[in-house]
């Protein structure tokens, strides 16, 4: 369930993203929703692609609250840097940046670099691959070889007589 939804939300983030691209192409300038799209598009776009990634035996475990967390970070930045005033030559700045510059590159930038190792982290035994795991996978990988080893034992069929021509 969790791959599907993950792939839903992928083909929607592509779509908010292209349907973004494509308003370039309108005459005239950009429509408002552009923006919208593009920025809500690429912050479901990144959790869904992750989301797919650690989607496991149907599920992605207790990962949903962090990567939930993470697209209200992402999505929110976003927000936030195309809802505030343009900044005026003599605003102050926020670590050497104009305040909508920080928010992207800080909060939408650096903050989820925070978040999600430390959410893996604290994942790690329950969505990795448990010793029953390995072992089936050892136990095909040895089926596997034998079954390679048997087929090079076996010679190779003789080629077809060529057919003369007449």
């Amino acid at each position: 369930m969790a791959k599907r939804t993950a792939l839903a939300a992928l083909l929607l983030a592509t779509l908010l993203i292209g349907g973004a691209y494509a308003s370039a192409f309108l005459p005239g300038d950009p429509p408002g929703w552009a923006a919208w799209a593009m920025a809500l598009g690429t912050a479901t776009i990144m959790v869904a692609s992750m989301a797919l990634g650690a989607a496991r035996r149907g599920g992605i475990g207790r990962l949903g609250l962090p990567f939930a967390g993470t697209w209200l970070i992402l999505a929110g930045g976003f927000a936030a840097a195309m809802l505030l005033p343009a900044e005026e030559p003599d605003a102050p700045l926020l670590l050497g940046l104009p305040l909508r510059a920080a928010i992207v590159l800080l909060g939408v930038g650096l903050l989820p670099l925070f978040l999600l190792p430390l959410a893996y982290a604290l994942t790690f035994d329950e969505m990795t691959l448990s010793e029953a795991d390995l072992e089936r996978v050892r136990r095909e990988a040895c089926e596997a070889r034998e079954d390679e080893g048997r087929m090079a034992a076996v010679p190779a069929a003789p080629a077809p007589a060529e057919v003369e021509a007449v």
